[in-house]
């Protein structure tokens, strides 16, 4: 194999398409989580208790799970660029649309069709890697990918907490303008996705012959290497045990990632910190995350091991929890929401590389869709639990613990599949070498 040829053509297709699916990533999360600022006020405007807020947080993943794999399979079939163009429309839309609810049944109106409108972003990114990169080199660039979530609640955390200030301005209250300004990047890149984005190697006309020649190559062999175990219909994307088992792990990490997402800022506030303090504050977690997420992925695809690289993070992100539960100190409290940053985002690019190694095709396209369908509802239980939890007790600490309990079930379940007669990551393992 000509390794020269391998590293132009992969950093050729890497500046290309990475940007591109980071900008949709930190937007999209942008529209996601500024519920978790916007709350700071929307909160008392509105009248929401705790479990108002954590339920309209969470409903967003109900409209994630049922149109979760039906959008990914027309993105299989019409290709990434014009479905995700739309979805970037639509979601922008709705998104926009918070800042007018009313109460709680408007309030969760919109956000289940918000994660409606979403469904298909996250699950369509990881197929379309799947067309484009080897799966030697997958968990990397998937860590890149997902960086732009870490990197987009440092960078928005502080804009959130100014717009904030915007409190008034044209008879709005802050946290409406926080809707609808960031509402507007997934309008306009929308457009951009639709006339930068290829769909397939073979349109690839900004490669050069032999790149494109030796990328389409690459891919089919590697397809072709999973002939005869791979699975490829509708059906067996849907029921292979092992998208299950990876559903089941991905639930935990989601319920992880969406109760800082959702919570932190309030958890932060209960050690008396303004907006804008609130806002710095929240934005050190995910940029210490983003370098351990890269680091982390690198080693997985250099020793080819999965497991142990999904397994450890979680581990490290409950303790983390358990840590943050029992903080006193904004100092504590920062260090625990730190490691717990950097657990959850670690565990997931390594994660993600498993289902392609067992699936392709339109098999890949359900199954990815499933776990991720899935795996988010933990987007759900998590923030709503939590805020269920705080209503009753009036602490957080009993949901940071509940929510550390289904990571370590992740890890769990991570070590009970590798033990078991399927093993996606030995089969990443063989693709890797």
């Amino acid at each position: 194999m000509n390794r020269d040829l391998e590293k132009r053509t992969m950093r050729r297709v890497g500046w290309r398409i990475v940007p591109c699916i980071m900008l949709l990533y930190f937007v999209a999360w942008i529209d996601r989580v500024n519920i978790g600022f916007a709350s700071l006020t929307m909160k008392g405007d509105l009248g929401f208790s705790a479990s108002v807020l954590g339920f309209g947080a969470g409903i967003f993943f109900w409209g994630y799970f049922f149109f979760e794999v039906p959008s990914n399979i027309i993105l299989h079939k019409v290709g990434a660029r014009l479905w995700i163009a739309r979805i970037m429309v639509t979601w922008g839309l709705i998104s926009g649309a918070l800042a007018f609810v009313q109460g709680p049944t408007s309030f969760y109106v919109v956000r289940f069709l918000l994660g409606a409108a979403e469904a298909g972003l996250f699950p369509g990114v990881i197929l379309y890697l799947s067309y484009w990169f080897p799966a030697r080199h997958r968990a990397g660039v998937t860590a890149l990918f997902m960086a732009a979530a870490p990197i987009s609640t440092a960078i928005s955390s502080p804009i959130s907490a100014a717009l904030l200030g915007m409190h008034g301005i044209l008879g709005l209250a802050g946290w409406q303008w926080i809707f609808i300004v960031e509402a507007l990047p997934a309008l306009v890149f929308s457009v951009v996705v639709f006339f930068y984005m290829t769909d397939k190697p073979e349109q690839a006309r900004w490669l050069q012959d032999d790149e494109r020649a030796w990328l389409i190559e690459t891919m089919k062999a590697e397809n072709a290497g999973k002939a005869g175990s791979a699975k490829h219909g509708l059906l067996n994307g849907l029921t292979d045990l092992r998208v299950l088992a990876l559903s089941l792990i991905y639930f935990g990490t989601s319920a992880g990632l969406y109760t800082l997402s959702i919570w932190a800022p309030q958890i932060i506030r209960q050690l008396e910190a303004s907006s804008m303090t609130i806002g710095l504050l929240n934005a050190v977690p995910p940029l210490v995350s983003v370098l351990a997420m890269v680091l982390w992925s690198r080693h997985s695809d250099r020793t080819g091991e999965r497991t142990w690289h999904v397994v450890l993070a979680c581990v490290a992100a409950a303790i983390g929890l358990i840590v943050a539960a029992q903080a006193h100190s904004i100092v504590g409290l920062i260090a625990a929401l730190t490691l717990v940053n950097i657990g959850i985002s670690s565990a997931k690019p390594p994660l993600w590389s498993m289902p392609t190694t067992f699936l392709s095709g339109a098999a890949a396209a359900t199954g990815i869709a499933t776990i991720n369908s899935i795996g988010n509802l933990g987007g759900f239980f998590g923030p709503a639990l939590i805020g269920w939890l705080k209503d009753r007790t009036g602490s957080f600490a009993d949901g940071l613990y509940f929510v550390a309990g289904l990571l370590v079930f992740s890890a769990i379940v991570t070590l009970c599949l590798a033990r078991s007669g399927k093993k996606p990551a030995d089969v990443g393992e063989a693709v890797a070498h």
